[in-house]
């Protein structure tokens, strides 16, 4: 799979046909050339083309897992259990609805019960499900991570400065 930047620069249709054709633009020329070489007699391929967003830095990412650590050590649990405190109280999430007896946590891992309810003589259970931070774009990170430096200093547990916090913020690029 390659996944490549750049930009869409035209769009016309396929005077015989009148199938769409599709120009676009690719930043990283190399991979392109590779990617050319290796598709362009496939028959049928697939796509995916979205609006980019800026990778979170690896830094952030572990300065969170370093505060879930240490509040999970003065809460006494570990840091996975910190770690899902924190995406419960600071994370995005979605309510589904299950028949009953499918096990849920085979096919997701960080989610709640919240009720259960009948329908057409079906049992139903309901969850909070719970995004893991990897999904998470550059906005909902940043929520995060305040959320978790929130909680480290009501706790006693020294965290970076502001601005030492912002720089880590200003490597993901915008905010969106």
């Amino acid at each position: 799979m390659y996944e490549l930047t750049g930009k869409m620069t035209g769009l016309s249709l396929d005077f015989q046909t009148g199938e769409p054709i599709l120009t676009l633009k690719i930043n990283e020329k190399q991979s392109a050339l590779n990617m050319f070489d290796e598709l362009s007699t496939i028959e049928k391929l697939s796509f995916k083309i979205d609006k980019y967003r800026e990778k979170r830095s690896l830094n952030a990412n572990n300065y969170a897992w370093k505060l879930l650590t240490e509040i999970g050590n003065v809460l006494r649990m570990n840091k996975e259990d910190a770690y899902f405190l924190m995406l419960k109280r600071y994370g995005q999430s979605e309510m589904i609805s299950v028949k009953a007896h499918i096990p849920i946590t085979e096919y997701v891992k960080y989610c709640e019960e919240a009720g259960e309810s009948t329908l057409n003589g079906t049992l139903f259970k309901h969850y909070k499900v719970y995004k893991g931070s990897s999904e998470f774009d550059t906005l909902e990170m940043s929520i995060f991570i305040d959320g978790i430096v929130d909680e480290a200093k009501a706790l006693g547990i020294e965290t970076q400065t502001p601005d030492e916090i912002a720089r880590l913020k200003s490597l993901w690029g915008d905010n969106e």
